[in-house]
């Protein structure tokens, strides 16, 4: 490989293909016209000795070269920028677009009100929110389509930083007008009233206690602690019924209207439920543990001061959520 023959804006322009999977758009980016990218893309085909991209009906597909080159060449991109002070970030003038992976009532809870605050701090920033149940979201978020995963995750690899954005565990809601309404929530009512809880994701699609690990990265599957369920009532000859298992957390009010179920949920979400004064939150009558909601990255943009500016917002606007 003649290595001497690749240079910073060949890097760029592998890159910013490989993003956008498409000659043209990777030019926009870059500001450079179709036959620049075309030629840069030729110079790094000659010296690496691989087509790096293949056309097809879907656009640009990296070859297996190409794929493995593509995370440490972004991190290089990234360190680089970093150590030449080039990514200054000033919130009030920034154009940039963030992508950030989250389910839908995080999305409610959470990206509402950073929503908020963007327009006044940072007018010219967009976000593009994909689903955090999305196939291989480790990868998405090696490769640089994701800069920031916010979730439940068991276990987090090395590769990628953490930090906590609130703790949570699961209570129940149910309507005001259901028959137990009026009186404190026992085991029996469990055992009487089936369930509706939040599932993306079972063992069909490779879930294991609730969570699906792809690549070292455990994102939760199930919106509540089913092992605390069942040990709430391991003691017990009958289990309390999940009749309905739904992927969207914002159906709840509809399903819980004229009917006798009771709805498992995390205490964030039935919190803000509960504002609508349609649905009554209840405490578990068994054992639930906390658990943390928590924003993940890439280890390669600790030093991105923009992305360094988006996770303190995300944390001041977390306090809300916290603090009802």
């Amino acid at each position: 490989m003649a290595a001497d023959r690749i240079d910073l804006n060949l890097l760029r322009v592998f890159d910013a293909i490989f993003e956008d999977r498409n000659l043209v758009l990777a030019g926009k980016r870059l500001n450079l016209s179709q036959s620049a990218i075309s030629h840069a893309l030729g110079r790094m085909r000659d010296a690496l000795g691989d087509d790096l991209f293949v056309r097809t009906g879907r656009g640009m597909e990296p070859t297996v070269r190409a794929l493995a080159m593509a995370t440490p060449v972004r991190g290089a991109l990234a360190q680089i920028k970093a150590a030449l002070g080039v990514d200054e970030f000033d919130p009030a003038i920034a154009r940039r677009t963030f992508v950030l992976a989250a389910n839908d009532y995080i999305t409610a809870l959470l990206l509402g009100r950073l929503s908020q605050r963007l327009r006044v701090e940072a007018p010219l920033v967009d976000l593009v929110v994909r689903p955090s149940t999305r196939l291989d979201l480790a990868g998405q978020i090696d490769v640089g389509r994701i800069d920031l995963a916010i979730g439940i995750f068991a276990d987090v690899p090395r590769r990628f930083r953490s930090i906590g954005v609130w703790d949570q565990t699961d209570v129940l809601l149910l309507h005001r007008e259901h028959a137990i309404a009026k009186r404190p929530l026992t085991r029996e009512d469990l055992l009487t009233y089936p369930l509706v809880a939040i599932s993306q994701g079972g063992e069909e699609e490779g879930a294991v206690g609730g969570f699906i690990v792809e690549r070292g990265l455990a994102r939760q599957s199930e919106m509540f602690d089913r092992e605390a369920l069942e040990r709430g009532f391991a003691d017990h000859a009958d289990a309390p019924r999940v009749r309905m298992a739904v992927a969207h957390s914002l159906a709840i009010p509809a399903l819980l209207r004229h009917s006798d179920m009771l709805a498992l949920v995390p205490s964030s979400l039935g919190r803000e439920l509960e504002r609508s004064g349609e649905l009554e939150v209840r405490a578990t009558p068994y054992a639930c543990p906390d658990v943390t909601v928590r924003a993940v990255w890439h280890e390669r943009n600790d030093a991105d001061p923009g992305l360094q500016w988006l996770r303190k917002q995300l944390i001041d606007v977390s306090r809300q959520v916290r603090s009802r």
